[in-house]
């Protein structure tokens, strides 16, 4: 095999490969034994079917074909490894001249991972928002709190928004009465929408033992589309009482003994919650100022099959949930272009990103232990709802270890990235890591 490399930009080569007929040879030989497996012809075994009566019945053509598919990746393999490329994603092919007998000549185009100078790290500054809470936010808390610990207390008199009914349901439709359109003793927030269109309008004012009735419309059944009157009778009204603010209240609904301390440690946690929002905002604008700064160029055959992909995604779980691209696109009010430059942005970014982050971890000599990659599949496993051994088995037979290994490393790369970086908030005041990596660990210690 004779081979040369044409480049076309600096993310994109074009390989230009000889291969002569003599080493074509070997994948001839398995073109006529798969065909030959494949067929049936009177008085021969399967199997053992001779090239001459195969050129007869399927045609010389058809196994050239054959061995020319299998020929075509293991040739540009050796042509990558001789010129020393690194490759991204999959080779666009072209066979320029073949004719039985002569040499095979055909031309691969394929996207090279592009040589980047990495910025000195130190030169990084980003500037994040500054940490700041409210005394509002920690009330929100306080209140979420109080609602878990609610009591409901019967009262007597006619039910108002935010109470709660225990009420009774009999639909019918023409003074028939509808399938499972009854039911007793049910609870129900009033003004919360949680049951029927209409339902919250006609309780407001009943008080327990009245009734009324009132028209929806049923969504599902023998009578969907159709307007049914509902009897609805109450039984009893609820009010909702929170519990008072103080130590008892504390002690109820924590482990601390004074609502001071309650509120000092939900402080403490929103403020880690917005310690952890900072950092991802420095994480994107550093990374962006990078990219940037190193001029990443995008290697458009890669972002091509991203975006192709992203896309087929989306369509995935727009069907999952029984909707389409159209329907989605009517909800977000965007045209199909409109989506396609969005997600050639994203995809963009997150090649030129991965690109800078890869070429980093080779600077640095980047290595993931057996620990580190072993915690990333457990991790993943988790996610999807596997068992770990199950899910690594799944990416080796699909060939997608390699990819996670190499999100493993890049993260690696990112984090060296984040130590050495300088991270300011608005106020000027330097952030450091190691503030967060608290907060983080913190969290986690708090979620076991």
């Amino acid at each position: 095999m004779k081979s040369t490399v044409e480049t076309l930009s600096p993310t994109r080569v074009r390989l230009a490969i000889e291969v002569p007929f003599v080493e074509l040879e070997p994948s001839l030989k398995k073109a006529y034994r798969e065909i030959g497996q494949q067929i049936q012809i009177p008085g021969f075994r399967k199997g053992k079917v001779p090239p001459a009566i195969i050129d007869q019945r399927v045609g010389r053509g058809a196994v050239l074909n054959e061995a020319v598919q299998e020929a075509i990746p293991q040739n540009i393999l050796a042509a990558v490894r001789e010129h020393d490329l690194k490759t991204l994603g999959r080779p666009e092919v072209d066979i320029t001249e073949f004719n039985d007998g002569d040499s095979l000549n055909f031309t691969a185009e394929v996207d090279v991972r592009p040589e980047i100078t990495v910025p000195d790290l130190a030169s990084i500054e980003v500037t994040v928002d500054e940490l700041q809470i409210d005394d509002s936010e920690i009330d929100e808390q306080v209140n979420g709190l109080r609602e878990r610990f609610a009591t409901l207390k019967t009262v007597e008199r006619a039910a108002a928004e935010g109470d709660y009914v225990q009420i009774d349901l009999r639909a019918t439709v023409d003074g028939e009465e509808v399938p499972g359109g009854s039911a007793s003793n049910i609870s129900h927030e009033v003004g919360s929408k949680q049951l029927l269109p209409g339902l919250d309008e006609a309780v407001v004012g009943l008080s327990a033992g009245e009734d009324t009735t009132f028209t929806t419309q049923l969504v599902g059944g023998d009578f969907a589309g159709r307007d049914a009157e509902v009897l609805v009778t109450v039984r009893t009204v609820k009010e909702k009482e929170l519990p008072e603010l103080n130590d008892e209240f504390a002690q109820l609904a924590s482990e601390f003994d004074t609502i001071e301390e309650l509120r000092a440690d939900l402080r403490e946690r929103v403020t880690r919650g917005k310690r952890v929002e900072q950092i991802y905002a420095a994480r994107d604008k550093a990374l962006e100022q990078l990219v940037e700064a190193a001029a990443v160029p995008a290697p458009e055959g890669v972002i091509r099959d991203e975006v192709e992909s992203r896309k087929e995604a989306m369509a995935d779980q727009l069907e999952r949930i029984g909707a389409s691209m159209e329907d989605y696109l009517a909800a977000e009010e965007k045209t199909e272009e409109q989506i396609d430059a969005e997600l050639t942005d994203a995809a963009t970014q997150g090649v030129k990103v991965q690109l800078l982050l890869d070429t980093l971890a080779d600077a640095e000599d980047v290595q993931v232990s057996d620990d580190e990659f072993g915690h990333e599949i457990v991790h993943r496993a988790q996610r999807a709802g596997m068992a770990p051994q199950q899910y690594y088995d799944q990416l080796v037979r699909s060939g997608t270890a390699g990819a996670v290994y190499g999100d493993v490393r890049r993260g690696k790369a990112l984090a060296s990235v984040m130590e050495r970086i300088t991270i300011k908030d608005s106020a000027g005041n330097v952030v450091t890591m190691d503030a967060l990596r608290e907060a983080s660990e913190q969290e986690h210690s708090h979620e076991h």
